[in-house]
C-alpha cells in the first residue's frame, strides 16, 4: 500500500505540551475536513509517492532517528493512509517515538494502528472556528485512546462561544485528558488579544483545571 507524502522534515515542535523538542516531520497529504484557519498546503502534485519499505529507507538513510525527540506523522490527516500506516509503523517502531497529530475524528482508523502510538496531538475542532460540527466525532476517538499518552488542542479565535468551553471542558474532563489552547494565529502574529486570550484561560480553568495556554512558538521563531 503506497501514500502519498507531501514533506519530509527535521524541525521543533512548535505546539503543544512537547514544544521545543525535536522531531522529524512526515506531512501526509489529504484531510477530511476543511477548517477555514488551516495554514496547510494540500497539493498533491508536488508530494512523492512511497510504499512503507521505500519511506522507511529513507529516514533511516537521511536521518539518524536517535537525535529525535520522536517522528511526527501530521498533515492532512495522517490516520487518512491507516493501511499504509499498518504495515510503515512496525517497520520504524522502537528506534523512536511516534507523535501522531491528528484531528480526532477518524476513531476507527486509530484502533488499527493504536499499538504503535506514543503520542496523540489531537484537535477538538470548535464550529466557531471551523464551521463544523464534530463534536461526536471526537467523544467517538477519545474513548479509543485509552493507555496513549494524549492531550487536546483547541484552535480558537475571537468567535468562541460559552457553550463551546462547556463542551470542551466536558469532553476532556470525561477522558481525563490535557487540554491546550491555541490562538488562531494569522501571518503578524496572534488574532487575538493578550488580553482575550488570557479571559479565555479563565473561563476554561473555571470549569477544569488541566489547562494551558500555548500559541504556536514555531511562528514566533521562525521555523518550519
Amino acid at each position: 500500500m503506497n501514500t502519498k507524502v507531501k514533506e519530509i522534515f527535521a524541525s521543533i515542535q512548535g505546539e503543544g505540551p512537547v514544544v521545543g523538542y525535536k522531531q522529524l516531520f512526515i506531512r501526509f497529504c489529504d484531510c477530511n475536513l476543511r477548517c477555514r484557519y488551516c495554514d496547510t498546503d494540500f497539493n498533491i502534485n508536488d508530494s512523492l509517492e512511497y510504499s512503507p519499505a521505500q519511506l522507511f529507507e529513507k529516514i533511516t538513510t537521511d536521518y539518524d532517528l536517535e537525535t529525535f525527540h520522536s517522528i511526527s506523522l501530521t498533515g492532512g490527516e495522517p490516520l487518512l493512509s491507516v493501511a499504509f500506516l499498518q504495515e510503515f509503523l512496525p517497520l520504524v517502531y522502537g528506534k523512536t517515538k511516534i507523535y501522531l497529530e491528528t484531528n480526532a475524528t477518524l476513531g476507527e482508523n486509530l484502533e488499527k494502528i493504536k499499538g504503535y502510538i506514543d503520542i496523540i496531538s489531537a484537535d477538538i475542532k470548535l464550529e466557531s472556528s471551523t464551521g463544523l460540527n464534530t463534536m461526536e466525532l471526537h467523544k467517538n476517538f477519545f474513548d479509543k485512546c485509552t493507555n496513549i499518552d494524549t492531550f487536546a488542542k483547541v484552535v480558537f479565535d475571537e468567535n468562541i462561544t460559552e457553550k463551546e468551553i462547556k463542551d470542551c471542558t466536558d469532553l476532556a474532563q470525561q477522558f481525563d485528558v490535557e487540554l491546550i489552547l491555541q490562538p488562531k494565529m494569522t501571518s503578524s502574529g496572534m488574532s487575538v488579544s493578550s488580553n482575550f486570550c488570557s479571559s479565555i484561560l479563565d473561563k476554561f480553568i473555571m470549569r477544569y483545571p488541566k489547562v494551558r495556554l500555548i500559541p504556536q512558538v514555531h511562528k514566533f521563531i521562525g521555523v518550519q
